[in-house]
């Protein structure tokens, strides 16, 4: 309870009052609170300045602006170049995309079964922001994108066509080879890359709603980086993160702009080809983004986006029902077997092996690594905006089976009925870089001419909603982690992004993909070692968080008092707890002087906040304090019977 006011008294403490004198308790080394009964504290509730980080925001458009002005001037010079660097990465590095997926998968994997796993992803009294439901159905958004549209038939038909180089005698086309096809798409597009988004996911979620620090990548590396040096390399994190966000996405609109060309040219019956096209689909769908973007309206694009994955579902059950029902339902189990029975198979080819080996590593599995963690600062910073509340198990878990479940489907539905119309010898074939795939499997279908204009809805949608997240994500990071960026620089990284697609589409001509897929492989290499930074200061911040503090205390009081109970009452005892002389308590053995384990919370935390938790702390400790006299009166009162 709180103690009396003396009679010189004249008013209570203010608000603002009461929460300095907390901290100036903490930093003379008198704690307000103990390190353990800290319940964490959200960025909302902290004095976070947002406001906008010049040298990030100056270099990372600069860079922007360079490449631009590069592909313009030597078109093929850049081309080489990027090809060169794509060759390089994927010979020296290769190794280390591989590990990273693997110990990334590893690492989530431990701190969700271990005792960490029940920590929250906000503080202890926080409450998830949507159902889980809701939650799930928007997971499951943040995967379905332009990617899946493009590649969801193409890939598994090309690997078909192309098996493996670990398939040894297995013939192009034949029937061994259709479901190792399937395998390999869910390799590249299930568990593993999502363990990436997972991780940058849930570090930012735990560092932004339990330790109060602004979202921002570079913010994640406090446990391992002082003050001091924090700020040059805080910047340089940033600013890699916002590049690779750029590249990563400006692939994905490339793939976006190559579809609607195609699916265009299909609903007019006129070929569309050249640079000029390209230009206008790629200019139109700017200007579309940055006028909505100026207007504000985007709650529209949300429900707009909301209306998209509802055709996408349904085209997906649409196959499924006039496609080849049972061939697809067939090879849905055998494809998941078959995924578990090479998964060592998959993941142990490499460009040393030999040439079959390092064309297609490079042309498949390092490029999808190099993807995945091109985009994880943009999924990841989405899916910690929409995974408050949740524990890190349920965290890790439900994004680890739900993306895989769906993936396995999708790819298992449009890849199915692609092959086995290529078999039916109904023209189904890989042209240019396979945009075709997905509207000449909708021409083998009823209703094609509604079809391929869904498809071609979805994707128009999916590169302005693209468009609209990465640029908030990336004007977010070039304003010190401001969760609603100001419209100026949002439409600013808009027009970048639309530039950036548009000149690297240019410079590749035929080969576009090539080089959109280049220049993403290159820029990822930095941002992997950020990832493994990440993982070790998220486990260091695991190991010293307030809950797992408490578990020690818990464990050291338990096994002292159970041992002393057991010993002096013949185990006719209770718990109760009582002041006892400095250090000789059950944590007497338990580091709790570190500054690091309570200056973060008081330093962080906003006056308000540190009042508000004060006064819950006093009113709990008068509930128990009250529990327990009613606990003993009650036992006085059965001993007198």
């Amino acid at each position: 309870m709180n103690e009396p006011r003396s009679s010189g008294d004249k008013s209570p403490e203010t608000t603002s009052q009461k929460a300095r004198s907390a901290i100036a308790k903490a930093a003379s080394g008198e704690r307000a609170i103990h390190p353990a009964l800290i319940p964490g504290v959200s960025v909302e509730n902290t004095r976070a300045d947002f406001k906008t980080n010049k040298t990030v925001f100056a270099v990372a458009l600069a860079s922007t602006v360079g490449i631009i002005l590069w592909a313009i001037i030597a078109p093929d010079n850049l081309a080489n170049t990027g090809s060169t660097m794509r060759a390089w990465v994927v010979q020296n590095f290769g190794w280390l995309f591989t590990i990273i997926m693997i110990a990334t998968t590893a690492f989530l994997l431990t701190i969700a079964i271990a005792p960490t796993g029940k920590i929250k992803l906000g503080a202890d009294d926080s409450k998830p922001d949507f159902s889980r439901n809701a939650w799930i159905a928007m997971l499951f958004a943040a995967g379905m994108g332009i990617g899946l549209v493009f590649y969801g038939p193409m890939e598994p038909l090309a690997l078909f066509l192309t098996p493996p180089p670990y398939l040894s005698g297995v013939e192009s086309g034949s029937q061994e080879a259709i479901l190792p096809a399937f395998a390999q798409a869910v390799l590249h597009h299930a568990t593993l890359p999502w363990m990436i988004f997972a991780l940058v996911g849930g570090a930012l979620a735990y560092a932004a709603y339990r330790r109060g620090r602004i979202p921002l990548i570079s913010s994640l590396f406090e446990p391992l980086i002082t003050d001091s040096n924090n700020r040059v390399f805080g910047k340089i994190v940033d600013i890699f993160a916002v590049l690779v966000t750029l590249f990563g996405t400006a692939t994905s609109l490339g793939i976006g702009a190559l579809q609607i060309r195609t699916g265009t040219s299909i609903l007019t019956g006129k070929p569309l080809e050249g640079n000029g096209i390209m230009v206008v689909i790629i200019t139109i769908l700017t200007i579309l983004f940055i006028l909505s973007a100026m207007s504000g309206i985007k709650r529209g694009i949300r429900i707009l986006s909301n209306i998209n994955m509802g055709l996408v579902i349904g085209l997906a059950v649409f196959v499924l029902i006039t496609g080849p029902t049972l061939y697809i339902l067939d090879l849905l189990p055998a494809s998941l077997l078959q995924f578990f029975k090479h998964f060592e198979d998959m993941m142990s080819l490499s460009a040393s092996q030999g040439e079959p080996e390092k064309e297609f590593v490079t042309a498949w599995t390092m490029l999808y690594w190099a993807w995945w963690i091109s985009w994880s600062p943009f999924v990841g910073m989405f899916i910690a905006k929409i995974s408050r509340g949740r524990t890190i198990r349920e965290f890790v878990f439900v994004i680890m089976l739900v993306p895989t479940t769906l993936s396995l489907f999708w790819y298992v539905i449009f890849g199915a009925t692609a092959i086995k119309t290529h078999l039916d010898g109904d023209g189904i074939e890989i042209e240019g870089s396979g945009e075709n795939v997905m509207f000449d499997l909708m021409r083998s279908l009823p209703l094609s001419s509604i079809t391929t204009v869904i498809v071609l809805l979805a994707v128009v949608v999916f590169f302005n909603t693209a468009a609209d997240s990465a640029t908030n994500v990336m004007g977010s990071m070039s304003q010190s982690g401001r969760p609603i960026p100001s419209t100026s620089i949002s439409v600013i990284w808009g027009v970048a992004l639309g530039g950036i697609s548009l000149s690297l589409l240019l410079i590749a001509g035929k080969d576009a993909l090539s080089g959109l897929q280049s220049i993403m492989v290159s820029s990822s290499l930095p941002f992997t070692f950020i990832l493994i930074g990440i993982m070790v200061a998220w486990g260091k911040d695991l190991a010293r968080d307030p809950a797992i503090l408490r578990r020690k205390y818990a464990h050291a009081a338990i096994e002292r008092g159970t041992h002393l109970g057991l010993q002096e009452h013949n185990g006719d005892f209770v718990f109760s707890s009582s002041a006892v002389p400095e250090n000789h308590g059950a944590g007497a053995e338990i580091e709790n002087d570190d500054p690091y384990l309570h200056e973060w919370y008081t330093i962080n935390a906003s006056d308000e906040y540190l009042a508000e938790q004060a006064a819950l702390r006093e009113e709990r400790r008068a509930e128990l304090k009250d529990f327990a006299q009613k606990k003993i009166k009650g036992k006085d009162a059965e001993d007198d019977e």
